[in-house]
């Protein structure tokens, strides 16, 4: 197949850092075509880069998404626009076998995530969610270990996920981007960073029945608590406790992680980067399992090249990533209410997105002249 052509729609902080060494690294699938980014300095540098020398507006994205030599839109932008531009490139894509990526979470809002998840079936769209956890390694290694029933039956889990965001404004780091300081959408740091650990336990243990949550307040714009703790109980009758600290530091080692634990034995991942997820059996056994950190951009890239040769499908859609980013907005709900709030309806996501696949397997030669 031949090579797909990107467009970028935002060439900021998720483009330079997680984005383009993914492109790099998979140079022979993709090839990088236009850059459109609002700030025209910030898009004329790539621009420069990487020697797009048919590309004249590097502010206005619609010409770009409408042109033929196009294949795929990968859309950066700030969350409170993640829905309202997502939407826009998908009624222009319409009919254009363009694929569409967009980042996490998918909306600002549960009514705008809501719309979102039905801009596949509505516009006939391939639409994939960057959500990296989704597509790490250490994440599919727990997920097997948990489906095959390693340890046994699991009974619950502990996950404890301390940031430091304060710290990080002062670094280059995406707490130090102004739209992060002082969010335009509820929960601010809680939905922005907090959604990568709920998309990680919801693609382990699944469906989520019901939350109840507590947090301590804080007066600061990138969040509305200090930490937030929160009882989780799954559709399978699992139940778990997930913490998230946004302005502080673990400093015992090894850190809490995650910690799951089974009738025959436990896991534990003591943070996303180690490289180890570790096994220890009741037996007195155990494994040390290696994995790369921080392969999910990777990972999720090739999942859409691997879709568009129609060898699988997109992993990730606005369907399932609606599941995680709703649980967030039920979390916030249940610690302002102080209720225990229910989450999923359905025990599996099925993706009103295999309509669209549907279409696709009608036009055979897609992406392949």
């Amino acid at each position: 197949m031949k090579k797909l052509r990107v467009g970028i729609i935002g060439a900021g902080m998720a483009f330079e850092q997680l984005h383009y060494p993914a492109y790099q690294e998979l140079s022979d699938k993709f090839e990088i075509a236009a850059i459109c980014d609002l700030d025209p300095k910030k898009a004329n540098y790539w621009v420069k880069k990487l020697n797009l020398t048919q590309q004249k507006d590097y502010s206005e994205y619609r010409s770009m998404v409408m042109r033929d030599d196009i294949d795929v839109i990968d859309i950066m932008v700030p969350i409170e626009l993640n829905y309202k531009i997502t939407r826009d490139v998908a009624s222009m894509a319409a009919g254009t076998r363009k694929w569409i990526i967009c980042e996490k979470p998918l909306a600002s809002t549960l009514e705008e995530a809501k719309s979102a998840m039905e801009l596949p079936e509505k516009y006939h769209v391939p639409i994939m969610i960057t959500e990296n956890y989704r597509y790490n390694e250490e994440i599919n290694i727990i997920r097997d270990y948990v489906g095959g029933k390693r340890i046994g039956d699991v009974l619950y889990f502990v996950q404890n996920r301390v940031v430091n965001f304060p710290e990080d404004m002062t670094k280059n780091a995406f707490p130090s981007t102004e739209w992060r300081q002082h969010p335009e959408f509820p929960g601010g740091a809680i939905l922005d960073t907090g959604v990568h650990d709920i998309a990680a336990l919801r693609h382990i243990f699944g469906a989520i029945e019901k939350v109840q949550g507590f947090g301590y307040p804080q007066e600061y714009d990138f969040a509305p608590y200090l930490v937030i703790c929160v009882n989780m109980m799954f559709k399978s009758g699992l139940i778990g406790q997930f913490s998230f600290f946004c302005s502080g530091k673990e400093m015992q080692r090894p850190l809490v992680g995650l910690r799951i634990f089974g009738t025959r034995g436990m896991i534990f991942l003591e943070e996303r980067d180690c490289g180890t997820v570790n096994i220890a059996y009741n037996d007195g056994k155990s494994e040390q399992i290696p994995y790369r950190p921080q392969r999910g951009y990777y990972n999720e890239l090739l999942n859409l090249y691997q879709a568009a040769a129609g060898n699988e499908p997109i992993s990730v859609t606005p369907e399932l990533e609606f599941g995680d980013t709703n649980t967030i907005f039920q979390i916030l709900r249940a610690i302002r209410d102080g209720e225990t709030v229910p989450v999923d309806q359905e025990v599996d996501y099925i993706p009103v997105y295999d309509a669209a696949r549907r279409s696709l397997a009608d036009h055979g030669d897609y992406l392949q002249h």
